[in-house]
């Protein structure tokens, strides 16, 4: 994951975001070994969305799983997945949003993690935003 290739996501997603009339965004991206690569926040966006976009594709990348699938895992395993949050470096948000980037043999590259509208369209904005780059998110 280059830093071209961050930043380009990011603006697919905002770009994604304006199309559906969304709240301001913020997105972050981390390399796949979840370091901070790019990050931007809309005008008007909550001051804790930084925050909140790190911690959905840092999670991801942590459990392997999209941000979507811990929320779930948090229904079924609310102490497990409460406990992860004081270990996990960046934090962990337990909703759709962040997403595992993966290149052609399904190896995380890296993950993007979108916040400030529903989650369902925080996680489209993802989703598109990696398809509009040409690069894949890993298949549930």
């Amino acid at each position: 994951m280059t830093l071209e290739q961050a930043n380009q996501i990011i603006g697919a997603a905002i770009l994604k975001g304006g199309e559906l009339g969304l709240r301001p965004l913020s997105v972050a991206v981390l390399d796949a070994g979840g370091h901070l690569l790019a990050f931007q926040r809309q005008d008007g966006a909550s001051t804790l969305r930084p925050q909140l976009a790190i911690g959905k594709a840092s999670g991801a990348l942590g459990l392997g799983i999209s941000s979507r699938g811990i929320a779930e895992m948090a229904a079924e395993r609310p102490g497990f997945v409460g406990s992860l949050g004081a270990i996990a470096p960046h934090g962990m948000v337990p909703a759709a949003g962040g997403l595992i980037i993966v290149d052609g043999e399904q190896r995380p590259i890296g993950a993007v993690g979108v916040t400030g509208d529903s989650s369902d369209n925080d996680e489209a904005c993802a989703a598109a935003a990696i398809s509009a780059v040409g690069l894949m998110a890993q298949r549930a």
